[in-house]
């Protein structure tokens, strides 16, 4: 198979892009140790925004993730909100789905070239993203206005009711339901997660709507998913010369501080808070994505578009690219603030 030249595989970087790569890891970081997805949704389209080829990104982003969930996955298990068991189901499901998910992708960069395999990202992005995005935000919105604890999806348990050998009992989640539906979640988190380097905004949800998982459960038991994928998925993408060392380096070291800092966010929060934050970044770079589409399909020859369109959308792209690293940086750490602030008062008055 015929891969990226070395030449075109490894952009260059100067002291912006370094500094770009480090506070998108910071966010990116932020996010995932908040939602419990890798924050690929950002890091992922944020390398792209500098002209990393999209393969390179994906495998690039994927080698960084291991080393971050664990980090997060051992901070939020303090926290007593992981359920080791239904994150190693899972994960040995995803596992599957990664390798799936390498080859679908090896298989368009061998068939259109990068600027097919580009395309193929930015379009998974865009879809994946607003469905799933406007689902989560939808049920946030909702959840804000009741003002409840958060319920289980009717799906979910209308799933649990099902008797379906084998049955698996997990005692965190609270949820008991068959093999069998933890199965496509797996697949599913794995086969995007390999493919566009995003499986988190998959995972949670599916804990969440199918398998009846509580959002603050859902998003710390993915950081067990996301150590397990990134660990192997790296191992493949290593092994096919895409993950540029440089990049992985950069983002996990912005990472690291950001995973800490958004577990901690997680106790202090309501849980609707995680699935705002989860939809409000999802469309945001659904959108970025969606001005970077015309780009990729006319070097395919699909659209005739000049030099002058091509630039100026890529601008609009990496703008909104940077709105979205605002906004969940914004709406976490706002958060944050205010749910100290009552905690904080009656001390304040009996001083």
């Amino acid at each position: 198979m015929d891969m990226l030249s070395e030449a075109t595989r490894f952009i260059q970087l100067d002291a912006s892009g370094i500094i770009f790569l480090f506070i998108v890891g910071f966010i990116g970081g932020l996010v995932s140790g908040f939602i419990g997805s890798g924050g690929a949704f950002v890091l992922t389209p944020g390398m792209m925004s500098l002209g990393v080829p999209g393969t390179v990104a994906v495998a690039s982003n994927m080698c960084h993730k291991f080393p971050k969930a664990l980090v997060g996955s051992i901070k939020r298990y303090r926290y007593g909100q992981v359920d080791i068991k239904l994150g190693l189901y899972l994960a040995a499901f995803a596992g599957v789905g990664v390798q799936i998910g390498i080859k679908i992708q090896n298989f368009i960069l061998g068939l259109w070239g990068q600027a097919g395999s580009d395309l193929y990202v930015s379009v998974s992005f865009v879809v994946v993203l607003v469905v799933v995005g406007s689902i989560v935000m939808v049920d946030a919105i909702k959840s804000a206005r009741s003002c409840s604890e958060e319920q289980v999806c009717s799906l979910a348990l209308r799933l649990q009711k099902i008797e379906l050998w084998p049955m698996l009992t997990f005692k965190k989640a609270n949820l008991r339901i068959s093999m069998w539906f933890l199965l496509p979640v797996g697949l599913a988190t794995g086969l995007l997660a390999a493919t566009i380097a995003v499986g988190g905004f998959v995972g949670v949800p599916g804990m969440i709507y199918i398998l009846g998982a509580t959002s603050l459960v859902a998003s710390a038991t993915e950081l067990v998913i996301a150590f397990v994928m990134g660990l192997a998925g790296s191992i493949n993408w290593a092994m096919h010369g895409m993950i540029d060392i440089r990049l992985t380096l950069i983002i996990l070291a912005g990472s690291l501080l950001g995973v800490q800092l958004g577990a901690i966010g997680t106790t202090f929060v309501k849980e609707h808070m995680i699935k705002i934050v989860m939809g409000s970044i999802m469309l945001i770079v659904a959108l970025s994505r969606g001005f970077a589409m015309p780009k990729y399909l006319g070097k395919l020859g699909l659209m005739d578009v000049s030099e002058a369109t091509v630039a100026l959308l890529d601008k609009v792209s990496f703008a909104f690219m940077v709105f979205s690293l605002v906004v969940g940086a914004v709406i976490i750490l706002g958060s944050m603030i205010r749910a100290k602030r009552p905690a904080a008062a009656p001390v304040a008055q009996e001083a």
